[in-house]
């Protein structure tokens, strides 16, 4: 007889039963990614191409993006992303549909938001690749993540 998983799964309604542990355990791990890749996307637009990488900094206004402040920014939106797939797991018929659509639709938002204001192309663009770089990281991550973390006792 093998040995029970250290952390209790859950059962949801769709039947699919959830290892919490592994998919924050996962949803940590896709956080340093993340703030690594934004780490990353800055380095390269400004290190590399001297381009700005502009952020919304309240009011309507956009600044240049700070190192620190963009890669825990893009740690949380991990962890929000974490949580997100946690809930829809627990609570959708289709959990990894939904998560797809909404990722989807963050990564259009946010590869289009910066074309919405006023600013130099170049940084327009710079700020809609990092942004879209660190949204699909996320997504993948995650996705991948429940898939492991997730068993159907029906298959």
């Amino acid at each position: 007889m093998g040995q029970p998983d250290p952390v209790p799964e859950s059962n949801t309604p769709s039947g699919l039963s959830v290892n919490a542990g592994r998919l924050w355990a996962g949803g940590v791990a896709t956080a340093v990614v993340a703030g690594l890749a934004a780490v990353v996307g800055l380095l390269v637009c400004r290190g590399v191409f001297d381009i700005a990488v502009l952020v919304p900094s309240g009011g309507g206004r956009w600044d240049v993006a700070s190192t620190i402040p963009y890669a825990a920014l893009a740690f949380g939106a991990a962890l929000l992303a974490t949580a997100l797939m946690h809930l829809l797991l627990l609570t959708t018929p289709r959990p990894r549909l939904f998560f797809g659509w909404i990722m989807t639709l963050v990564t259009v938002i946010v590869g289009v938001l910066p074309f919405t204001i006023d600013a130099e192309l170049e940084e327009q663009v710079a700020s809609a690749a990092v942004g879209v770089l660190i949204v699909i990281v996320i997504a993948s991550l995650v996705s991948g993540t429940a898939d492991r973390a997730v068993r159907d006792p029906g298959a």
